[in-house]
């Protein structure tokens, strides 16, 4: 038997649980394998649009102006590499930041300059970039390229914005041809299905995966803005 611990107090049945617990962990595990193999195999995806966003300085710190444009193909800073987007909810009907996308973009910005070494990142929001800017420094995120899409189909075409401009979360990755081609490769949102809603990018985050370790599991937490 394979044994995590050598705790004196565990009970045969106790350990005879973890040993089948470890079991069912490593069969999850080599499925989320097999999931990942399957997303990495995806066909060539659909040409996108060369989207524009706004841009302000790099430093928080100095200020939201100048403000410029910048293409969705621009945000690739060399070739090979892919981009992931994260789709912030906030602008148009989404009038306050949202304290999930908070949370994640939180972590975002503490493991970006990781990141950079395999792919690039942006957050972008339908928030004009004073607003956006203003609440990045409020959480203190200086690692991040942050851009406004407000006035782009960008989020709409992509499905993290509705008609009334109704804002959601999503992920997604584009890919960059030879030829600067620009092309999705993969999108997501926490809802999966008419009965999955806000599990579909928990792998994004490691607090629920913390609390599902505990007794009492994830529950009904839900992030708050604690600046």
């Amino acid at each position: 038997m394979f044994r995590h611990t050598r705790l004196p107090g565990e009970s045969a049945d106790y350990l005879a649980a973890r040993e089948e617990l470890r079991h069912a962990e490593i069969e999850l595990m080599r499925h989320r394998e097999k999931v990942a193999v399957q997303r990495r195999a995806l066909p060539q995806g659909p040409e996108v649009d060369d989207y524009v966003f706004l841009d302000g300085p790099a430093d928080l710190d100095a200020g939201d102006t100048p403000v410029r444009e910048v293409t969705l193909s621009r945000l690739f800073t060399g070739p090979g590499r892919p981009l992931i987007v994260y789709h912030f909810m906030y602008g148009k009907r989404q009038t306050s930041p949202c304290p999930m996308c908070t949370l994640w973009i939180d972590g975002y910005n503490g493991i970006a300059h990781h990141l950079a070494r395999n792919a690039d990142l942006a957050v972008v929001a339908a928030a004009d970039p004073p607003a956006l800017r203003q609440h990045a420094r409020n959480r203190g995120w200086s690692r991040l390229r942050l851009l406004s899409c407000g006035d782009s189909t960008f989020k709409y075409d992509l499905g993290s914005e509705d008609e009334d401009g109704v804002q959601d979360s999503t992920v997604s990755v584009f890919t960059r041809d030879a030829d600067g081609t620009v092309r999705h490769f993969y999108s997501a949102r926490p809802r999966m299905a008419e009965d999955i809603d806000q599990r579909g990018i928990d792998l994004l985050n490691p607090v629920w995966h913390l609390l599902d370790l505990t007794p009492g599991g994830r529950g009904e937490w839900f992030a708050q803005l604690d600046y």
